[in-house]
């Protein structure tokens, strides 16, 4: 019961003195009579215990994965309490992926060496030193700097997958966010309007019920009124959609209320009403890639390419907002995605549904012909290339049970007593038949990865 209990308060973030309420005691003590009361104290001794307990259950999968994904990002509190959030990914040992918070770390001061050192401690602390695959971040100045001594730290310890070219992947999401708010510049004014505006309707109980009196007059949804969170563009284009659906509503509303002073033009409207179906395509690709019960790196290439099309067909755009939007994102596009992105690429060719054939498609759009031959290549010989760290991976594997199997037949058959020669010709005959045994088991996956690309081309 206490167990269940201490769950209760860390999954609904309750307080400890939550369990010293009266009505509380009198509805456990109800439904369970000999259920005692306990204390504060108590409950956090419980908490603690539940967390100790359940990081080792975690410990104890990681032990079973070879390889872990690290994300990380850095947040501020209401109290100016600065913290790093470190998220564990992998695939247990059923395919299933999994997702996991492994630490809240206080950390003082963006620095490189500050995160390097936090989260190097943190991989440290769960035995994850030698299983990093990748770390995702966002692209702030200090995190490359971070990210680069904790590689060169961790390199001390295993060998990186391509030398460490995967070991480092910038936040797809956060790219996104970028570019669009570089061309959600163009039009500051309205949305400054719009969000003023917004503001103060909410601001008041009565604002809001006359603003919903006036939406129901004119058969508007029941919908409320979104204010955007200005860090995350995504937040802003649901706030300037929603507000167009109330377009209407906004000039009815200043003729009650004569203290409303941010009223948006006509042609504040007009141009978020272009911007925003503008952005809806960008809208569904960050739903898209922001999943996380559900592989995306697989996703993004076909969504790289679409958006490079809509970007460089909006250049031409009729309306002249919606061309300067464009252009400013391209520079951003190009700038972040000018580079072949190894990972997003592999991972698409490993979709059985894309495969070299993806590649190929999009790269001849997103690059100059030069550009997308080399790119291509590039992709291609990465791919083989860490195709062959696994296969040489595995035949060390195999080469180990063989070598274990071939002790416990000599000693099973006594062969410590033969002599020298006839040991000496036995081994040999095991060395060669492990040899044949390793080289078809690799020449065969090889064929198989070669059968996986041509097929379909």
């Amino acid at each position: 019961m206490r167990e269940l209990i201490s769950h209760m308060v860390l999954v609904h973030e309750l307080p400890f003195a939550f369990v010293e309420y009266e009505i509380f005691n009198m509805v456990m003590k109800f439904s369970n009579p000999a259920y005692e009361k306990i204390s504060r104290a108590t409950v956090k001794g419980d908490c603690i215990t539940s967390y100790q307990m359940e990081k080792k259950r975690l410990m104890a999968l990681l032990k079973t994965t070879s390889r872990v994904s690290i994300t990380t990002d850095c947040w501020r509190s209401g109290q100016n309490i600065q913290y790093m959030v470190v998220t564990c990914h992998f695939v247990d040992s059923d395919w299933k992926l999994q997702k996991r918070i492994i630490n809240f770390i206080n950390v003082i001061g963006s620095t490189g060496v500050v995160i390097s050192d936090a989260l190097f401690k943190c991989l440290q602390e769960w035995e994850l030193e030698k299983k990093v695959f990748t770390i995702t971040v966002d692209n702030a100045s200090y995190n490359d700097s971070a990210v680069r001594m904790l590689k060169d730290n961790i390199s001390v310890f295993k060998k990186l997958s391509l030398n460490g070219k995967f070991f480092h992947v910038r936040c797809c999401a956060h790219i996104l966010n970028i570019l669009v708010q570089d061309g959600l510049s163009e039009i500051q004014d309205a949305i400054f309007n719009i969000r003023e505006s917004v503001k103060y309707i909410s601001a008041s109980p009565s604002r809001l019920s006359m603003f919903s009196d006036i939406a129901k007059q004119l058969q508007l949804p029941n919908k409320k009124l979104i204010l955007d969170c200005c860090t995350r563009w995504n937040a802003t284009y649901e706030m300037l959609s929603c507000a167009l659906e109330f377009q209407n509503v906004f000039p009815r509303f200043q003729v009650r209320d004569s203290s409303y002073k941010y009223l948006p033009s006509g042609e504040d409207w007009d141009k978020v009403k272009n911007v925003c179906t503008f952005l809806e395509m960008f809208n569904d690709v960050t739903i898209l890639i922001s999943g996380s019960e559900y592989p995306t790196a697989n996703l993004f290439l076909p969504e790289l390419w679409r958006i490079k099309n809509a970007l460089n067909d909006k250049i031409d755009d009729d309306d002249e907002c919606v061309r300067a939007m464009a252009r400013k994102m391209k520079v951003k596009f190009d700038k972040y995605w000018g580079d072949c992105n190894l990972l997003i690429s592999i991972a698409a060719i490993l979709d059985p549904r894309n495969k070299m054939q993806l590649v190929t498609f999009c790269f001849d759009a997103i690059y100059s012909k030069e550009e997308a031959s080399k790119y291509i290549k590039v992709v291609r010989d990465s791919l083989y290339e860490i195709y062959q760290e696994y296969a040489d991976a595995y035949a060390a594997r195999v080469e180990k049970s063989n070598n274990t199997k071939s002790g416990q037949d000599e000693n099973s058959d006594g062969l410590s007593r033969f002599s020298k020669g006839k040991l000496g010709s036995q081994k040999g005959r095991q060395m060669f038949d492990q040899f044949m045994r390793t080289h078809d088991t690799v020449a065969h996956v090889k064929s198989e990865l070669d059968t996986y690309l041509d097929d379909g081309e």
